[in-house]
């Protein structure tokens, strides 16, 4: 067993969409535990820090004014193998190639508004939990259940 952190973002329009517990739910239901959550509003400078691999690229103005349009729900999920489980249950970064039972095969519109950001790997969990969280921001603990998984 493997057990690692992950990063996950939900953009401005699942909290329009009034998303939030059922997006949480899905990771929930799949044995990941929440160890750290916040609801915030990212600022330019962190969304650019948030978004810097995409610094060259034609979309990345349009990224960073999407999620420093609104409020954004940040998150850190702690399970078995969290990065790829997190990457599977969120699905395709298109949500018209993303599988259906995936979170943007089932709710996502649109490529840039596909409503979740999870980290793509250990390394940029690593990174983006770092951007986010303080290390007393992170809650260790035990779940009853977790003997069950």
């Amino acid at each position: 067993m493997t057990i690692e952190r992950t990063f996950v973002m939900l953009k401005p329009n699942a909290i329009q969409r009034s998303l939030i517990g059922t997006i949480i739910g899905r990771f929930e239901q799949k044995g990941l535990k929440l160890v750290a959550a916040k609801f915030m509003q990212v600022d330019s400078a962190q969304a650019k820090l948030h978004y810097a691999e995409h610094k060259e690229k034609p979309f990345f103005s349009e990224l960073v004014g999407f999620i420093t349009s609104d409020p954004v729900m940040c998150m850190i999920l702690e399970g078995d193998n969290a990065v790829t489980r997190v990457r599977n249950l969120v699905g395709h970064t298109n949500p018209a190639q993303a599988a259906p039972g995936t979170i943007r095969g089932d709710f996502g519109v649109s490529i840039t508004k596909n409503l979740v950001h999870a980290s793509d790997s250990s390394a940029a969990a690593k990174r983006e939990i770092a951007l986010y969280f303080s290390e007393n921001e992170i809650i260790d603990y035990n779940l009853e259940i977790e003997k069950h998984f």
